[in-house]
């Protein structure tokens, strides 16, 4: 296990040292001068000159990619064109009101679509299960942006039943909450189709494993093979699944937090992306690969941990 995990991190700092390369490269074809941004267009060569200076845009590309790579890994990811400030300052508040929609839509997802999952396994074939399906079926067909804007109009539009647009005061719990539940909602509910549909699946097949029916064969009650046997091995994808929503989840708050006009990285990264502001769109590009990579270890991880027989299959290759 420490072998895989030395060999998993390597991979992922790898890939983080790619997306960072690149990140410096595409940088080059975008059109437009950074510098042109900060002065404006009645500034004069010479002064453009000295900023270019300034900000290294003279120095040559492989200068560049090591000066960026080098002052990322010290977490220093820039300066904003616009405000002069580091990027570092600029997305830090920023991304700690997207983290919290994340988690709560994380948590959201798993608490309906796991039990959504769990019932319509239970009940195969029957009205709930006919139900279950085609709700999913209906979920999975809307595309995420169009679910965020039926539930503003719903809830705070047309009902009054939550606010519709900001974040709220976060040093009064209950207003917080209330402006986080709608995108939190809105980004949870395709995950309740899909987890529904995997968890569903995943249960079925544990319930026709040999395994179980040994179980029952020796006087176990069917809640008891349920819960403590047949679903305690339907959810190993499930646990490893949870891993890769993070990095899902936290690309999809773009949309969420433009419709519900929420302060976040996603509304940042439009906002910047208008104003050609570049070392913000490129710090929040790296966030997003990170973002991934990470959630794809831990996703990894946790499979290894819970199914022995990857480790065992792990062990044998190491052998051989």
């Amino acid at each position: 296990m420490i072998g895989y995990l030395v060999k998993r991190l390597s991979l992922a700092i790898l890939v983080l040292l790619l997306v960072m390369i690149l990140l410096v490269l595409l940088i080059q074809f975008i059109p437009g001068d950074p510098a042109r941004t900060i002065l404006g267009n009645h500034a004069t060569p010479e002064l453009m000159a000295q900023v270019r200076r300034n900000l290294g845009l003279d120095d040559s590309v492989p200068q560049q990619v090591l000066t960026f790579v080098g002052d990322a890994l010290r977490g220093d990811l820039g300066q904003d064109y616009i405000s002069g400030q580091p990027v570092t300052s600029e997305i830090g508040t920023a991304l700690a009101n997207t983290a919290l929609l994340s988690l709560a839509s994380i948590v959201l997802a798993l608490i309906v679509g796991i039990p959504m999952g769990l019932i319509a396994a239970v009940r195969k074939g029957g009205i709930i299960d006919r139900c279950i399906r085609a709700f999913s079926v209906l979920l999975l067909s809307m595309p995420p942006y169009v679910v965020a804007l039926l539930l503003l109009l719903w809830f705070a539009v047309d009902n009054h039943l939550l606010p519709a647009l900001g974040a709220g005061n976060l040093a009064d719990p209950g207003d917080y909450l209330a402006h986080l539940l709608l995108p939190a909602l809105a980004l949870a509910v395709f995950w309740w189709a899909y987890l529904a549909r995997l968890v569903r699946g995943s249960l079925l097949e544990v319930l026709g494993q040999p395994y179980v029916r040994t179980a029952r064969a020796y006087g176990l009650s069917k809640q008891t093979t349920l819960y403590r046997v047949a679903l305690k091995n339907a959810l190993v994808p499930i646990t490893a699944l949870t891993g890769l929503l993070l990095g899902y989840v936290l690309t999809g708050t773009v949309y969420t937090e433009v419709i519900f006009n929420r302060p976040g990285i996603g509304s940042l990264a439009v906002s910047a992306v208008g104003n050609r502001d570049w070392p913000i769109v490129r710090a929040i590009v790296l966030i997003y690969a990170a973002a991934f990579i990470l959630g794809n270890l831990l996703a990894d991880l946790a499979y290894q941990f819970l199914d022995p027989r990857l480790r065992l299959d792990n062990r044998t290759e190491a052998f051989l």
